[in-house]
């Protein structure tokens, strides 16, 4: 069986004495979308911060193609291949749309000339290329979100982790966007960790998910086996599914 390109062991991680994840354990294969649910506070941000190195872990291990992640910068996590798409909007609001997915290819050090060919790439691909010459500042909601993955994409990652990409996408963008997010692991290859409480997105995209509830995994499965659990509608949902009579 293949190694996963993505390995987390036993994984604990917090903000100074207070801890946020304890033993969590996943693991996410090349071309796989795996996502994480649970309800505020339950870990899910600091999960993926801890990924992307901006927040140390205490304890545990996480294995990147083979190789820990221990000690590598924020930085040299981009360069090794993961790209992280934070929750709210991190555009540099001030440059074009274009200029935004440029900056991104340079600082992995493309040249400027292949930094503008995936810039244009991406732009038609994502359906942002009549905002090229636009500020970043000027797109609508669901337009800042695609801008802020073709972003990552312009790293050319082999991993991408999105922190509550639909928050506040219009339902009707809803499924062009869960397209979006099953092209990055179908055509790119890349295994995506997803966190989203937009559960129409989460059903539409994930082959896996897991469940998060006071930083530890209560429980994993596909989509439909997620839907059924008992103990995940009581801790996500906050109900009890009825028996049938």
């Amino acid at each position: 069986m293949a190694k996963p390109l993505l390995a987390i062991e036993e994984l604990s991680a917090g903000y100074g004495d207070v801890r946020v994840l304890w033993g969590i354990e996943l693991a996410v294969e090349a071309g796989e979308i795996a996502c994480i649910v649970g309800p505020n506070g339950a870990g899910k941000t600091t999960l993926l911060r801890t990924v992307s190195g901006l927040v140390a872990a205490t304890a545990g291990r996480i294995t990147f193609d083979g190789e820990p992640l221990a000690g590598a910068s924020a930085d040299e996590i981009i360069a090794r291949g993961i790209a992280h798409v934070p929750e709210g909007r991190r555009l540099f609001r001030g440059l074009s749309v274009r200029e935004n997915v440029e900056v991104s290819a340079l600082g992995v050090g493309a040249s400027g000339r292949e930094a503008e060919r995936r810039a244009d790439a991406l732009l038609e691909r994502l359906g942002l290329a009549p905002y090229a010459g636009a500020p970043a500042a000027a797109l609508a909601h669901g337009d800042e979100r695609r801008l802020g993955v073709a972003r990552a994409l312009a790293t050319e990652p082999s991993f991408v982790l999105l922190d509550e990409p639909a928050a506040g996408l219009p339902e009707a963008e809803v499924p062009d966007f869960a397209a979006l997010v099953r092209s990055i692991a179908a055509e790119h290859g890349a295994g995506v960790l997803l966190i989203d409480h937009n559960m129409a997105l989460i059903m539409e995209t994930c082959d896996r998910i897991e469940v998060l509830d006071q930083g530890t995994v209560l429980a994993q499965g596909t989509p439909a086996e997620i839907r059924a659990n008992v103990d995940v509608a009581a801790a996500y949902l906050g109900e009890t599914p009825v028996p049938e009579e």
